[in-house]
């Protein structure tokens, strides 16, 4: 009976293993790589499509800085917070409580106080503060989650997150990041979100992470999943579609492949607008932490990677070998190497490597089930991005027809973008900027009176330096005024403000609003000059408050009754003021 028992537990467990196992795969997640299954006619295995699981691969990473020397502390300098130019500290690389090198970029984190890496300071204003973080893995890696950069300091104002497919032999742009994109780039500034299924590879610039200095916004992102969501769904519950076109669609699948990434940064967070030559120490880029997921790629022969000789290597199956499973072992090369593949979903195609000829004396029969093509559809397949100079795009192709160049008068010169697939005009005048000059300059609007081609259609905004937010304004020449500015070009204050030397500031008294008291006079705004019994910041304390022994009833009497004694004098002059005083 016990027997019995076990037996039908135990058939119980095989069935619901399987289950379970099939579920698992029905998601696609690929982690086996082959089943023994067992039949009338004996036991064999069944191969399937399997990949590793997707790690942390910052644990793996290598780091190189260029220029070498840029990282703070050799020799020691001071730096400085950004609200605040003289809240300081020190930067000091013989000192480990005090150094900040690379690897703190990706070290543990919630420690406290937080670690990171940190360049030299901006010194040589106004000579770009240029730093290309580099890091690579030597082994071929897909991407599957987003790319989070943290900043300690401020995000940057320019930023180029680059890719390579080749160990960094060549590069290209992975995205933009800018606080104006067609300015810095010639791009017009998009999100993720401004994408589809056919533009999902466009190499796009975004504002979204380099929008000024504020405590809470130092996390930078190169949004994969989102980029994911466009074929597996909102919550990437279809993978099985997003496993179909990563299959079909090699530009594809090659987008979220990298052996190697760059970031290169191209300007520090300024916090603002206008640059303070005199507190350079304010600006430099600090980086806590680094978050790249993903797995090795192991061309759907491998569910594991191994760390050997500092190297990372796919643990091949299907009888493949090689660091990303890539050839066929000796004496199974029986038919051409070729990748495993996601479909049909959910097992997938092995592909396996079949014994050579010369090992089982004849050729072996087998049939190669070719995948769908595509309906992913993306213009000019074979485009590749277009390498970027540190300052400007590079031009590929001069326009020769008018009908391309069309830049108003504003230039006689364009250039043709591949990125972009269009003319863009080059070194627009006259205060323009776009792709035909048909934009203002940043500090100038549209003069609503003059055509698009009139020398005079952009008018500088004239915003006041202290009075305005930045030295942007909207359609109608009007600029962002900070808190107490007012007026067109903030030029003027609010009631309850005064003008001073670093703009609007609130009112300590005035004869409106905040009144000195107890016979106290305003001073230019700024303070109340009391009498001699009185104190505070409108004179509403008495002086004897400050005293050790406080207000006693004495002194409280004699300050009340030199009034009253003043009043009696007609009444007791008779009698003698000195002989009135003697108590």
């Amino acid at each position: 009976m016990y027997l019995s028992r076990f037996l039908s537990l135990h058939a119980l467990w095989v069935t619901v293993s399987s289950v379970i196992q099939h579920y698992t795969s029905a998601w696609g997640h690929y982690d086996v790589c082959k089943t023994q299954i067992y039949t009338d006619e004996g036991k064999f295995w069944d191969y399937t499509a399997c990949q590793p699981e997707a790690i942390d691969m910052m644990k793996y990473v290598k780091v190189s800085l260029d220029p070498p020397d840029i990282t703070c502390g050799n020799p020691p300098e001071t730096f400085c917070g950004m609200g605040n130019p003289y809240m300081c500290n020190e930067c000091d690389a013989a000192i480990d409580e005090l150094a900040h090198p690379p690897e703190l970029m990706f070290d543990a984190e919630g420690r406290y106080p937080s670690t990171y890496w940190q360049s030299t300071t901006w010194k040589g204003y106004p000579e770009p503060l240029l730093v290309n973080i580099t890091l690579y893995w030597n082994k071929t890696i897909e991407l599957t989650d987003n790319i989070v950069i943290t900043f300690e300091s401020g995000r940057p104002d320019l930023m180029i997150l680059e890719k390579s497919l080749d160990y960094g032999r060549t590069w290209q742009p992975y995205q933009y990041y800018a606080t104006d994109c067609l300015n810095a780039f010639n791009m017009e500034p998009k999100s993720v979100r401004d994408l589809s299924q056919q533009t999902v590879l466009e190499i796009i610039c975004t504002e979204e992470y380099s929008m000024g200095y504020m405590a809470n916004s130092k996390i930078l992102h190169f949004e994969i999943k989102d980029r994911f969501a466009f074929f597996a769904g909102p919550r990437l519950h279809n993978m099985a579609s997003l496993y179909g076109q990563l299959d079909t669609t090699k530009n594809l699948r090659d987008f979220f492949t990298v052996t190697d990434l760059r970031i290169r940064l191209l300007r520090p967070a300024t916090g603002e607008i206008y640059m303070d030559p005199q507190h350079l120490t304010r600006y430099f880029y600090a980086i806590s932490d680094i978050k790249v997921i993903g797995r090795c790629k192991c061309n759907l022969h491998a569910t594991g990677c191994r760390e050997e000789n500092k190297k990372l290597l796919c643990e091949c199956e299907h009888n493949t070998t090689g660091p990303d499973c890539g050839k066929c072992k000796k004496n199974y090369q029986g038919r051409p190497w070729s990748a495993g593949s996601y479909l049909p979903i959910p097992k997938g195609t092995a592909n396996i490597c079949m014994p050579s000829i010369s090992s089982i004396g004849t050729p072996p029969k087998f049939d190669r089930i070719w995948p769908n093509i595509s309906s992913l559809g993306v213009s000019n397949p074979n485009q590749v991005a277009p390498k970027l100079a540190l300052s400007t795009v590079s031009s590929v192709q001069v326009a020769n027809h008018k009908r391309d160049c069309e830049c108003f008068g504003h230039s006689n010169r364009c250039s043709y973008i591949d990125l972009l697939s269009a003319f863009i005009c080059v070194s627009c005048k006259h205060n323009t900027r776009g792709q035909h000059c048909e934009l203002c300059r940043l500090g100038y609007y549209r003069n609503a009176a003059a055509k698009l081609d009139d020398e005079n259609v952009c008018i500088e905004c004239n915003c006041s330096r202290f009075g305005s937010v930045h030295d942007r304004c909207n359609e109608r020449g009007i600029c962002e005024c900070k808190q107490g500015a007012t007026g067109p070009k903030c030029d003027k204050c609010l009631r309850g403000y005064n003008w001073h030397n670093q703009g609007c500031q609130s009112n300590v008294c005035d004869n409106e609003l905040q009144i000195c008291q107890n016979g106290g006079t305003c001073h230019n705004n700024v303070r109340c000059q009391c009498p001699a019994a009185y104190t505070g910041v409108l004179c509403e304390k008495r002086s004897c408050e400050m005293d050790p022994d406080g207000c006693s009833q004495s002194s409280a009497q004699g300050a009340i009754s030199l009034p009253r004694v003043i009043l009696l004098l007609p009444l007791i002059a008779p009698l003698g003021l000195s002989g009135f005083l003697i108590f």
